[in-house]
């Protein structure tokens, strides 16, 4: 039998998880002699290094020894500490560093090193001279800041995993939805054990797990503060729990006695942190917590100087609370960096902003910043840089509601407000955010009442957006109210834009008659005033389609290809794909169903790329459409139910018109008479299982299956799976996203999704229910 030696404690409660994150700090160790743990107060830093440590030390002859280092103050005790923790005893009158070293010269073993931040320059020396002094000795330490020694490997250790928030409401708020297997995530175990000890009989079940998600979100992942929140259950219910978040440093105080001070409450592990900063420093962890979500260094720059604290200062300070682990470097959205503070570290920093009176200040510095961003867009939409523009506009999705916020409680700043949601003109459409857009207009046009010219472009988009969610009385009255307010200010440029969409509005409403007299003047306005932006280009496609429904196909392609020239002449994507979109139609009413499919594909390409979650399922309609026209009514099915689940959660039954929608009721009734209600319906709900990837990739003729007929496969199928899809699909079965998935097998997201499509296309199958019933019954 091995004797193992050393000084790791016993764990007082059960270790939950972390099973990939052990693997990889193992990983590591075998590869450096210095692994550092870094991370945010209360992530667990310790309770990982304890466990690698327990797990590896039979592999050292001389075992792991722990020494903590939190309740040592004093730098000139580091080597007295640690000849505590290795037992040793100098009666010479030798250096403690020399005996030390020389001790450990022929030694094998592990040195766990933990809470190191804040003896951070004796800790590196220390490290710096044993490494070469003692080849066999390899080193295990925490700190919230890397210790800066060369040969050391960093790993950063993250939050416990969370169910992935599904959506947000208007306001920006996380909704959740119940996850299926709920133990299949970290935070939630952690906290249904916990919570156990506290409330014997708790468990996770579907009356309370939204709640526990909920709670989970908002604590970020973060192991203590789960674990402060579960103690809570002795008086509380977690929904209680929940509503309490807002002042979490008083609710979460009750820690276990025997932990560490700084462990007993949430507020003493953020001061902790707090304390390690410099002055600098602390100002502008204060000044970064009107953040929402993440934000670049230009933003941070923009917001956070001031007199006091110029740009490189703010550089300076954001490296330094990176190193620090306040700030975490978001991963995978590559340039700019972008950084993110975790919500119980952001309302620390809120506190300590609002106690130094400067809330006020940095958060209309913010404002200004985004409503800055906002007018950018106007212009910076327009031509060969929408998809940077769509991906930032996504990524600061949450900045852009807290400024758009503070404009609309703020006294005064109603103005401010009205222009910054019709600026966002471009993400609530091309984006597919229209409830979104109609929210913040609405409230944006009940502040700011003053008949101007800025009330005026904010009646015309929200008109605009109202029309393409099919709510066409409201999109009348607020198109012209728009056109009254635009003539009575002489702002002929409004007056052209509401004009246009009062025509596309009576086009949907399928009155031709009213529509084609709407857009002559708007178009020779926009030649007058040569003004070159997106919503020009889709005066040209809305005019095209009435003439298409009138039967005048060629002045339609006419027009549509004055659009296309106008399209490549300035880069422009968005436009093109819907011209194109335009064409198809055009093509399908004449009976061109190869060129229909042709441009519709294109155009599907196009949106996939600028992910317009709006021209997506218009494309799949489109491409229904060509479908049933070409006598595959299975295909027809599924792209419609594929479509109408991308509608939904936009706001949106269908965007079509009238003569569009004649077509597609037509269709569907001979797809019904062809396949029989029953098989139409399971090929429908096959479609609406599809992820969105996957009904454009059949769209755009990536056909998977054949769609001539809808039947379960075989039974006595024997799909030859590889040994890593087969391991995919038990985890499937077990209810576990492809996150999780991820994890699980330590291989990334992507490399999932693919083996779930080749297990989906093996087995015949659309859906991941269909997998976790096909190993169940196999294994």
């Amino acid at each position: 039998m091995v004797s193992v030696s050393g000084t790791l404690p016993g764990e007082p409660t059960s270790f939950v998880g972390r099973r990939q994150a052990v693997a990889e700090v193992k990983r590591l160790m075998s590869a450096s002699r210095l692994v550092t743990l870094t991370g945010a107060g209360g992530v667990g830093k310790s309770r990982l290094a304890l466990r690698v440590a327990r797990d590896v030390r039979r592999t050292f002859p001389q075992g792991a020894w722990l020494i903590e280092l939190a309740k040592l103050q004093d730098p000139s005790l580091l080597y007295h500490a640690l000849f505590e923790a290795l037992e040793l005893r100098n009666r010479s009158t030798r250096a403690l560093d020399a005996v030390l070293i020389e001790y450990l010269a022929d030694k094998r073993l592990l040195l766990v090193l933990d809470n190191c931040e804040h003896l951070l320059d004796a800790c590196s020396e220390l490290v710096s001279r044993l490494l070469p002094a003692a080849p066999g000795v390899r080193f295990l330490v925490t700190s919230r800041q890397s210790l800066g020694v060369a040969g050391e490997h960093v790993w950063p250790v993250p939050s416990l995993s969370v169910p992935d928030v599904t959506s947000t409401n208007n306001n920006g708020e996380l909704t959740v939805n119940a996850p299926r297997q709920g133990s299949q995530y970290e935070s939630l175990t952690l906290f249904e054990k916990r919570a156990t000890a506290v409330l014997p009989g708790f468990e996770l079940s579907g009356d309370n797990e939204i709640a526990v998600t909920r709670l989970c979100q908002r604590l970020d992942g973060l192991p203590l503060a789960i674990e402060l929140a579960a103690v809570q259950m002795r008086v509380l219910s977690v929904e209680e729990i929940v509503a309490r978040l807002e002042d979490r440093y008083r609710l979460l105080t009750s820690g276990n006695r025997g932990a560490l001070p700084r462990h007993q409450t949430l507020r003493a592990a953020v001061e902790w942190s707090f304390d390690l900063c410099s002055e600098q420093e602390r100002v502008l962890w204060a000044r970064l917590s009107v953040f929402a979500g993440g934000f670049d260094l230009e933003a941070a720059e923009s917001v956070c100087a001031d007199e006091g604290m110029n740009a490189q200062d703010v550089f300076t300070g954001v490296a330094g609370l990176v190193q620090k682990s306040v700030l975490t470097r978001e991963k995978g959205i590559g340039s700019p960096a972008r950084y993110r503070m975790l919500e119980t570290i952001r309302q620390f920093g809120h506190e300590r902003l609002v106690d130094n009176g400067k809330e006020l200040i940095v958060r209309r510095q913010h404002r200004d910043h985004y409503f800055r961003f906002a007018e950018q867009l106007y212009a910076g939409c327009f031509g060969p840089d929408q998809k940077p523009w769509s991906q930032r506009l996504r990524l600061d999705r949450p900045n852009l509601w807290r400024a758009l916020d503070f404009c609309l409680t703020e006294p005064g700043e109603s103005r401010a407000a009205i222009r910054m949601a019709a600026a966002l003109w471009y993400y609530w459409i091309a984006c597919g955010c229209l409830r979104d857009g109609r929210y913040w207009l609405g409230r944006a046009l009940a502040k700011h009442t003053q008949p101007d010219r800025d009330r005026a472009w904010a009646l015309c988009i929200n008109g605009y957006i109202a029309g393409l969610q099919g709510d066409i009385a409201q999109s009348i009255v607020l198109l012209d109210e728009s056109c009254a307010l635009a003539r009575q200010s002489g702002d002929e440029r409004v007056l052209a834009h509401a004009t246009q969409f009062l025509g596309m509005t009576f086009l949907l409403k399928g009155d031709l008659a009213t529509a084609t007299t709407m857009w002559d003047r708007p178009l020779a306005e926009h030649r007058a005033l040569d003004e070159l932006n997106c919503l020009t280009g889709i005066a040209y496609m809305h005019r095209s389609l009435a003439a298409a429904c009138l039967g005048d196909l060629d002045s339609a392609t006419d027009i549509l290809r004055e659009c296309q020239k106008f399209c490549a002449a300035h880069g422009e994507q968005w436009v093109m794909s819907w011209t194109l979109w335009a064409i198809s139609f055009a093509r399908l009413l004449d009976g061109d169903l190869s060129e229909a499919r042709a441009r519709i594909r294109e155009a599907l390409g196009i949106m996939q790329n600028l992910d317009d979650l709006l021209g997506q399922p218009a494309c799949l309609d489109v491409a229904a459409v060509i479908s049933a026209s070409e006598g595959d009514v299975t295909q027809f099915a599924r792209l419609l139910g594929a479509s109408d689940a991308m509608w939904r959660p936009i706001g949106n039954p269908r965007f079509g018109f009238y003569a569009f929608n004649e077509l597609y009721a037509e269709c569907e009734t001979r797809a019904r008479r062809s396949l029989g209600d029953s098989a139409f319906d399971a090929a429908y709900e096959q479609g609406a299982q599809l992820t969105i990837r996957r009904a454009v990739g059949e769209a755009l003729g990536e056909k998977t299956e054949p769609s001539t007929t809808v039947s379960a496969p075989a039974a006595s199928a024997e799909p030859s799976l590889t040994r890593r899809e087969r391991e995919t699909a038990m985890l499937v079965a077990k209810g576990m996203s492809n996150k999780g998935i991820a994890e699980q097998l330590v291989i990334s997201p992507r490399t999932v999704e693919c083996h779930v499509e080749h297990i989906l296309v093996k087995l015949g199958f659309n859906t991941r229910t269909q997998i976790a019933t096909w190993v169940r019954q196999k294994f």
